[in-house]
């Protein structure tokens, strides 16, 4: 019987048991990489791939049980956001050229990873950093100043704790579908379903589906206990029968009822089960950063509205502590303003029944319209009117999934 790990101990990609002291030793694939570099060749194809994974599975920390794997794209904000942010206080171009790039190399990581259809944790990870270290901030640059209250502090500790609750619980299950045992198709007949507009005869046809969201192509199918009018399709993926408005994301490989859209922020998918705490965290989200960014410009440029602060503030760049706590206002602002357009079309797709799978689809068909300028597009399949849909909105996830409403078209 094996000996148990130490806490310095794991085992490793290859199934063999090593210590964190060895990291650095037979590594086979760094080694060549750096002699091709010192010697001005070109690495052979997969060579940047396997030391990836060579530095993946050595980078752990010392844990009871065995060292423990640490994601790699968790360590890039604990160490660059507070780093930038300092060199940004320096000088006024600095901050400029800092807060300018920033939100850049953000997007163009989005981008490659959503391209790749890779899951990450970057995200995730720089939101909640952020969250902590414009905390930190705050409580170590302005607060010591004198001109913040005790209450507002607890005001603006009580929005960042209920933002984290809303957050917990919009990190649970979306609304998956279970997958039945095996892979296995369900058990029930299932008939292949063709439109029946203005017809009372109820044949059913086959009917062929485009693919959604990165799926694969399936057939449009209903349970032959369904009643008729009652939409069902056929997840070639899942392999199985999945209700009206779901949808199959691609980067967690599940069904989801009433699919929204999978969020990096929360390295999750937004759904029928969690879409009401998605929002109420965006809304937590918004109050509580515009509250902090309100009392942080009150302390630093006195005497000055926030708005008008936040673009001329002569003593801003005076001391160090004041430049930090004016470049993080900044940072604030960047991000409460993105997350803010966000909650913005949120809202709207509420108020229109639609959600953001629904909307991209209907782009792509040309079957809905666009509404305030594009900000919405109104599908008119789920519009009962603003004050039903709110009302469904907010009754989601109450009802047994089977006796869903939205289920009727």
């Amino acid at each position: 019987m094996d000996e148990p790990l130490c806490c310095c101990e794991y085992v490793d990609r290859r199934g063999q048991r090593s210590h964190l002291a060895a990291c650095c030793c037979d590594c086979q694939e760094l080694d060549e990489g750096c002699d091709r570099w010192l010697a001005c060749k070109s690495l052979p194809p997969g060579a940047l791939e396997s030391i990836a994974d060579t530095i993946a599975d050595r980078l752990r920390v010392p844990w009871f049980s065995g060292a423990v794997k640490i994601n790699v794209s968790l360590v890039p904000p604990l160490v660059l956001l507070p780093v930038l942010l300092h060199v940004a206080a320096l000088h006024f171009l600095l901050g400029l050229l800092v807060l300018t790039s920033l939100p850049v190399v953000v997007l163009w990581y989005y981008y490659l990873t959503h391209r790749r259809k890779e899951r990450t944790l970057f995200f995730l990870s720089l939101g909640l950093f952020s969250l902590g270290y414009m905390y930190y901030v705050f409580l170590q640059e302005v607060v010591p100043r004198g001109h913040v209250q005790h209450s507002q502090v607890v005001a603006l500790t009580c929005g960042l704790i209920l933002m984290l609750a809303a957050l917990s619980r919009a990190k649970k299950d979306p609304g998956y579908l279970p997958i039945p045992a095996g892979n296995e198709k369900p058990s029930h007949h299932v008939l292949p379903n063709r439109s029946v507009r203005g017809s009372s005869s109820g044949l059913h046809g086959a009917a062929s589906s485009r693919a959604v969201n990165g799926e694969a192509k399936g057939y449009t199918r209903m349970a032959a206990d369904e009643p008729e009018g009652v939409k069902k399709d056929w997840c070639t993926k899942c392999q199985l029968v999945r209700p009206a408005r779901a949808g199959h994301c691609r980067l967690c490989g599940r069904c989801v009822r009433r699919l929204d859209h999978h969020c990096v922020w929360i390295n999750s998918c937004v759904g029928e089960q969690n879409h009401q705490a998605f929002i109420l965290a965006l809304s937590f989200f918004m109050l509580t950063s515009v509250y902090g960014i309100m009392l942080t410009l009150h302390t630093v440029c006195r005497g000055q509205t926030p708005f008008v602060a936040l673009f001329y503030c002569p003593g801003a760049y005076s001391d160090y502590s004041s430049a930090l706590s004016f470049t993080c206002v900044w940072y604030c602002a960047i991000v409460t303003a993105g997350m803010g357009y966000i909650l913005l079309i949120q809202l709207l797709n509420i108020s229109y029944n639609v959600t953001e799978r629904e909307a991209r689809l209907a782009l792509r068909d040309n079957t809905g319209r666009r509404l305030l300028g594009g900000l919405v597009i109104d599908t008119g399949q789920y519009n009962r009117g603003f004050l039903c849909n709110w009302g469904h909105f907010l009754s989601l996830g109450s009802s047994p999934p089977q006796r869903s409403a939205e289920d009727i078209v």
